[in-house]
């Protein structure tokens, strides 16, 4: 459970973590929603490359990062990249919501690899009051993810995050053109085959794209392109068909399916039924639970 505790960091300024992606299993990077009080904030340079995302009503602020200085009016969905190695300071004239996102250089160094990439190009370079509607919606669907607070594996943050290093890259070679377009059917057979084997398990885009030999990045395009859908919307639908078949056997009940398909808990597996079937585990039970005779009088 998400629980508000004050970062020890060398500003004036108080910051409080509101809600933290710690226990999430994400790896490689993160997210924390803060809550920013007015005054001076220092951000000493830090390991990481770090994005801060403005969250509700525009707030003047002052900044600094490296030898760019900005006065501005943030808005919601404002974003400032500090990039790894780099510190920063802000002045805020009232309180704010931020949303802080952080990945860890070897990722990103990772990523830049796997598309491949010229020196000039893999980099992450600073930027304030950063205005790129794409990388906003990711950073909320990120955001999402965080307030859902559901302890199931991390495929999605993960493309979420893949994604955010290459709008945070700027223009990078096109993956759709490179090699084949769609994975061959021997090796998408094979990733169903382990996909539907460890359901039950947190897989990983890295495990998934080992499977297949290919690179983080051009795994995500060839199994959308193959199999129609993101990867992650693909194992989502192979659980909830699963689970469905099972609460039709009435053999478990649906708190023990919903761990065994691979879901965090029941409600959320409900909410998946929901929202791709159209019904909830309740419905699929009751329409598979013979009806009892009613003893006529003679």
């Amino acid at each position: 459970m998400n629980v508000a505790s004050p970062i020890a960091l060398p500003h004036s300024g108080t910051r409080v973590r509101l809600r933290s992606s710690a226990g999430l299993g994400w790896h490689g990077f993160g997210a924390d929603l803060m809550s920013v009080s007015a005054g001076l904030h220092r951000i000493p340079a830090m390991p990481v490359h770090r994005i801060g995302v403005h969250v509700g009503a525009p707030v003047k602020a002052h900044c600094h990062c490296e030898s760019q200085r900005r006065s501005r009016l943030q808005a919601h969905g404002d974003a400032d990249v500090i990039p790894a190695g780099l510190d920063g300071q802000w002045t805020d004239e009232a309180s704010c919501t931020i949303f802080s996102i952080w990945i860890g250089e070897p990722l990103a160094r990772k990523t830049f690899d796997q598309l491949d990439l010229k020196a000039a190009q893999a980099s992450i370079r600073p930027q304030l009051q950063m205005r790129d509607i794409r990388f906003q919606h990711l950073a909320w669907a990120l955001h999402a993810e965080l307030e859902a607070d559901q302890a199931c594996d991390p495929l999605y943050a993960e493309s979420l995050c893949t994604a955010m290093i290459v709008r945070l890259i700027g223009t990078v070679p096109s993956l759709e053109h490179r090699r084949r377009r769609k994975l061959a059917p021997v090796m998408a057979g094979r990733l169903i085959e382990y996909i539907d084997s460890h359901l039950a398990e947190r897989l990983t885009l890295a495990e998934l794209a080992a499977v297949a030999g290919l690179s983080v990045p051009h795994f995500k395009v060839l199994f959308r392109e193959t199999l129609g859908m993101p990867v992650h919307r693909y194992v989502i639908q192979r659980r909830v068909e699963r689970a469905s078949v099972l609460l039709q056997q009435g053999k478990f009940g649906a708190s023990q399916i919903a761990l065994d398909t691979g879901f965090a808990h029941q409600s959320h597996m409900a909410h998946w039924m929901n929202r791709l079937l159209g019904v909830s585990p309740r419905d699929i039970v009751a329409a598979n639970t013979p009806a009892r005779r009613t003893p006529h009088g003679g």
